[in-house]
């Protein structure tokens, strides 16, 4: 197994979603993070997204560190095979474990959980608790990127007095994996 240089926090659906590119996206992040030396950190899921991910880094030889509530775990959700696992007892342990094993986050498509980790993040760069990269993936499904919808309402908080300018600076939007992982490689520098 190689030692990362780095770990990318990525939150992702439970789910797989209902278009296959999300899968595809999910595969070829996993198997590029493995191959640039980036360790995955992520919920420790086995199912969705979130499985894809840790299984296409798992199979490149890379590391994948879980973290998932007992909670979880009791609804044999958890991946058994990833290189470290740390049970927690609540989500907010959760989030607090990925972000304190994490250079940098990035959002695939998911629902309201993955919106939640993604969002408390950004608030968390908001109030300068840390300056870590954030991304948003804006997979392309159907003529339009999933997150499109999400990045008109950043822009409309902004635009309507709600979110300051300059912390919609605080995130990247990026369209693909290479996209994503070549600016997280130059933040990380």
């Amino acid at each position: 197994m190689q030692t990362p240089s780095s770990f990318l926090c990525v939150f992702c659906g439970s789910s797989a979603g209902l278009h296959s590119t999300f899968r595809q996206v999910a595969q070829e992040l996993g198997e590029q993070m493995a191959k640039k030396k980036i360790g995955l950190v992520y919920g420790g899921a086995h199912v969705g997204l979130m499985g894809v991910v840790a299984d296409a880094v798992l199979a490149q030889g890379g590391q994948a560190i879980g973290v998932m509530p007992q909670a979880l775990i009791n609804l044999e959700v958890a991946h058994q095979n990833l290189s470290k696992f740390y049970v927690v007892q609540s989500m907010h342990e959760r989030k607090q474990k990925l972000y304190d094993l994490s250079h940098g986050f990035v959002a695939l498509p998911g629902g309201p959980g993955t919106m939640d980790e993604w969002f408390e993040i950004l608030t968390w760069a908001q109030l300068r608790h840390h300056h870590k990269p954030i991304y948003i993936l804006n997979v392309e499904v159907d003529g339009t990127g999933y997150f499109s919808p999400m990045i008109a309402q950043l822009e409309n908080m902004v635009k309507y007095g709600f979110m300051r300018a300059e912390h919609a600076k605080l995130f990247h939007v990026v369209n693909s994996v290479e996209q994503l992982l070549d600016s997280f490689h130059q933040a990380c520098r």
